[in-house]
């Protein structure tokens, strides 16, 4: 959008704990220089900070040293989409998932754990899940379908399930098949044990029946963490494909005057605001 975008603000507090980590995931890397697994903490802990070009030079130092493991890659794949260089993401995650082709599944840890402790996500999901979301960010519909569906095949819990079926969903929306997408909603229950994809859950449950404008309202209305800009792009999204290009590109506009710019929700409405001014 040409408008320069700042290292998110932390609170003292916050900002301090999180440079502990940092530090401390440093001297486990210089102690066990062998071990992947220190090196992308590194690189995880500096994109916590807000410090997403050094996470993605600790990706790149790691794909030089570990270069069949695929985690590398998918990591720096992350942080490309955070620093909009969406091809480059696109190819990481190729090259990722090229890696783990016939390799058993393997969990991903979570760096800030959900309320139960349990992680949702593991190296393959969390690939064709990326993936998906790249291909979506550049406007290839098709590419990201296919991606998706193949991350559906390998999520193993209903918070996988759900975030992949939304990106699924909103891309056959996108790429003009209704009954695909309609289709794809079908394995979506609503007694679903949902830990962290409350926003994802909501809106395949929505799709169903449409969104009424008093959600669609009140949703552009609370914009204050990741998860609820999820749920405002989901929403914005729905009122472009369902033709009403105006509220849409406000309700885009409304997601980018927020602070939350490393989100997901906030990419995706970022892109689709610069096709829409593009296409004027």
């Amino acid at each position: 959008m040409g408008v320069p975008l700042f290292r998110p603000e932390l609170d003292s507090a916050t900002r301090a704990r999180l440079h502990r980590d940092l530090e401390a995931a440093q001297a486990d890397a210089r102690d066990r220089p062998d071990d992947p697994d220190a090196l992308i903490w590194v690189g995880r802990r500096y994109g916590y900070l807000g410090h997403y070009r050094l996470a993605v030079l600790t990706f790149t130092e790691g794909v030089r040293r570990f270069p069949n493991d695929a985690r590398m890659l998918r990591h720096r794949g992350h942080r490309y989409i955070t620093l909009r260089r969406f091809d480059d993401a696109v190819a990481d995650f190729n090259a990722a998932a090229a890696l783990m082709a016939g390799l058993p599944d393997q969990v991903e840890p979570d760096g800030a754990p959900n309320a139960r402790n349990i992680p949702i996500g593991s190296l393959q999901s969390n690939v064709w899940y990326h993936l998906a979301l790249a291909h979506y960010l550049k406007g290839d519909w098709d590419a990201a379908a296919g991606a998706a569906r193949r991350g559906i095949t390998v999520s193993s819990n209903p918070d996988r399930l759900v975030s992949q079926t939304h990106w699924l969903y909103m891309a056959l929306r996108r790429a003009g098949r209704p009954d695909e997408a309609t289709a794809a909603l079908a394995p979506i229950r609503d007694d679903f044990d949902i830990i962290e994809n409350g926003s994802y859950y909501t809106l395949v449950r929505q799709y169903r029946t449409g969104i009424p404008h008093a959600v669609v309202d009140s949703t552009l209305h609370r914009l204050e963490n990741p998860s609820d800009l999820s749920l405002a792009y989901g929403v914005a999204n729905w009122l472009l494909y369902s033709g009403d290009t105006v509220r849409a590109t406000q309700a885009f506009e409304r997601i980018l005057n927020s602070s939350q710019w490393a989100s997901f929700g906030y990419i995706a409405a970022e892109a689709d605001l610069a096709r829409l001014r593009r296409s004027r």
